[in-house]
């Protein structure tokens, strides 16, 4: 069996990634190899998920798939953007980064707001492959739902009445950010 190693420490991500991709592969996570993850000095969700893939794929001989990805709110010049993680680290939980945002969003009328997912794939040997996802969507005027992860609770994709976190995870995983790109990566790679 092939082995493909999904290079994220998110167990949320992890699951995501893990079922998009076909059965023929055997996922790794870099937990299972005692792998920490590297520092995320890019400026951007590309450069992230590059240097990602680039420092997990030192590790095996066979491809690597590794994702950046956050939550851009229009109204707060796209932050936390890259940084969406980070913020919840800071703040102490993924909870208190939504308060957060949402006390910070609360006389604002623009409440347009974009998920966004870069991927990158890197076969042994090979130039990394990247590709980018994005899904707009709505910040809801407060948490709703104990679904998904991350800023799921407080984002209602378009055309969509509720958030992720109220989803189910199927619905969620067939029409997130994260599919979005691994369907564009599927264009270019068996994956």
């Amino acid at each position: 069996m092939k082995k493909i190693l999904i290079g994220t420490h998110n167990k949320g991500k992890f699951k995501e990634i893990a079922y998009l991709i076909s059965k023929k592969y055997k996922k790794v996570s870099p937990e299972s190899l005692k792998i920490k993850s590297p520092k995320e000095t890019g400026k951007s969700f590309r450069s992230n998920s590059r240097l990602k893939a680039k420092f997990f794929s030192k590790y095996v001989k066979y491809p690597v798939i590794s994702d950046d990805s956050g939550l851009c709110v229009e109204a707060l010049k796209n932050k936390p953007g890259i940084y969406s993680a980070r913020l919840a680290k800071k703040k102490g939980s993924f909870f208190k980064a939504m308060e957060h945002i949402l006390k910070k969003m609360e006389k604002k009328k623009n409440r347009n707001a974009t998920f966004v997912c870069n991927l990158s794939f890197k076969d042994y040997g090979k130039k990394i492959i990247s590709i980018e996802g994005k899904l707009k969507g709505k910040i809801s005027y407060k948490i709703l739902g104990k679904k998904g992860f991350g800023y799921d609770p407080i984002f209602i994709p378009s055309k969509k009445k509720i958030t992720f976190g109220q989803m189910s995870k199927l619905a969620k995983i067939k029409m997130d950010h994260r599919f979005i790109a691994f369907q564009k990566l599927k264009k270019k790679i068996k994956i």
